[in-house]
């Protein structure tokens, strides 16, 4: 075992205390893994969203896909076959958000800024920045409508939730 994880307890003891709290008063062992309310969203990993809070909706009603500027890879495709045909999805909201740091430098900016930080040189990975956040998101809601592994009938929507006033600009992509 490596010295970075030779003591689990000390250093996550915080997440430990909490899941305790929430264990004691956990009520949702009934949910299943079907989303209730048929959606799927693929949002950022941007800790000030809250997808069930913004959108109205409760654990087990959506399966929520997140990675860094929301964008639809390979593995979200992948994660979407499943939730469409086996837990329920019909319909699908892509959202990125405003002042998203994936949509403030170019790859190699990024790049060299993860350097910069840390010393490490991640040029071997594609980062997907975004230069126009607008043209990204129709770009990903066409790459889901297209994709022929996910049902016909699939309804695929894109917004962009605003961090200062919590409100969805609906994009008619």
């Amino acid at each position: 075992m490596s010295e970075h994880n030779a003591d689990f307890g000390s250093n996550f003891s915080d997440i430990l205390v909490a899941n305790e709290r929430y264990a004691s008063s956990f009520r949702q062992a009934h949910l299943t893994g079907v989303a209730r309310e048929g959606l799927a969203v693929v949002t950022c990993m941007d800790s000030r969203i809250d997808p069930l809070s913004l959108l109205g909706m409760q654990p087990g009603d959506v399966k929520i896909l997140r990675n860094a500027g929301a964008r639809v890879t390979d593995d979200v495709l992948r994660t979407l076959v499943l939730a469409n045909h086996l837990l329920g999805v019909n319909r699908v909201l892509v959202m990125p958000h405003t002042d998203c740091r994936m949509a403030s430098a170019d790859e190699e900016q990024m790049h060299a800024a993860i350097f910069e930080a840390s010393g490490i040189d991640s040029r071997g990975i594609e980062i997907r920045t975004v230069s126009d956040q607008y043209a990204a998101l129709a770009q990903d809601v066409t790459r889901i409508r297209a994709y022929p592994l996910l049902s016909k009938e699939l309804v695929v929507g894109g917004a962009i939730f605003d961090v200062q006033t919590g409100r969805l600009i609906v994009q008619d992509v």
